[in-house]
């Protein structure tokens, strides 16, 4: 019960007034766009690349972890897509969407301040590192595979150019790629450049959680129920449930077990609805698992932290 009061409760407070906000009216809708196009667009970028550029990627980089946080979010995306396909009866752009918000935890937004509150700032690395490679994973395996049932005869070097161009058009990709730059190059910044990074990194959590508080309010629990129950199931129960499995067998140290599991525990980010809109599939039903798994965070990511050693 600490545990919830002290670690999680805090995050879903801000989240809470970024909702009571605009749905009250006391913050207009337009004005919660901007400050997440901010958050997501400027500071989480800045926040990322600081972090990746300062990032020791020989212990970040630990193939145990990946292949535990990744190999759960492929069978979510895998199951889902499957599921919406074959049991929903769903088109298969509709089940690639659908498999699309399975594959993408919000590990930015939900899984870092989490284990930020619970385990400190020195918690971090292996999250960073997750989080490294997570947009360029996800969104490669999702446009990849959109993109392959949409070609229908399309020459195969120009999905790959679709693929890259979506991709890499994303700013925190860029954010996290210029890291990596920077980091194996050692290129040195001025002093005043990295204090300003830091100071819009620092904005980056509170105005992604209110912002995100404030999105959330347009969204309502519609479409197929089912759909929605099965996509949470596999969200918060299947992804995590491997994760920590796979930590177990491979006997992946604790501070990286810890990270994996907490960014594999919580809700699908605004980017799985954003890849809905942007494709327009299963936009209902995507925003739907984002609002109820975000919601229902609070308790699973309290039942692992009571779990994780």
């Amino acid at each position: 019960m600490q545990a919830l009061l002290d670690v999680i409760l805090p995050i879903f407070v801000v989240i809470g007034f970024g909702y009571l906000a605009v749905w009250r009216g006391w913050v207009a809708a337009v004005n919660v766009e901007g400050l997440m196009r901010f958050a997501q667009g400027f500071a989480i970028p800045c926040l990322l690349f600081v972090a990746i550029a300062r990032l020791d990627l020989s212990a970040g980089f630990e193939w145990r972890l990946m292949t535990s946080f990744y190999t759960g979010a492929v069978v979510a995306f895998v199951v889902g897509l499957l599921i919406t396909w074959k049991v929903f009866g769903r088109d298969i752009e509709d089940a690639v969407a659908v498999g699309f918000c399975c594959l993408f935890s919000n590990s930015v937004l939900l899984g870092l301040p989490i284990t930020e509150r619970a385990y400190g700032m020195d918690a971090l690395t292996a999250n960073y590192a997750i989080i490294a490679l997570h947009s360029p994973f996800c969104y490669g395996v999702g446009i990849t595979v959109m993109e392959m049932v949409r070609a229908r005869g399309t020459p195969v070097g120009q999905v790959v150019k679709r693929v890259f161009k979506a991709m890499f058009s994303n700013s925190m990709i860029i954010g996290i790629g210029l890291g990596l730059v920077v980091n194996l190059t050692g290129l040195p910044l001025p002093g005043p450049l990295w204090e300003g990074l830091e100071l819009i990194g620092r904005a980056a959590l509170p105005a992604a959680l209110f912002g995100l508080g404030g999105v959330l309010v347009q969204y309502r629990p519609e479409g197929d129920l089912r759909l929605i129950a099965c996509v949470i199931v596999l969200t918060l129960g299947l992804h995590p449930a491997i994760t920590y499995g796979l930590t177990q067998t491979l006997s992946l140290p604790t501070e990286a077990t810890r990270s994996a599991v907490i960014t594999a525990s919580v809700a699908p980010g605004i980017n799985a609805y954003l890849f809905a809109n942007m494709y327009d599939r299963a936009k209902r039903v995507v925003a739907s698992s984002v609002l109820l798994a975000t919601g229902l965070t609070v308790l699973t990511a309290w039942l692992w932290l009571g779990l994780l050693p």
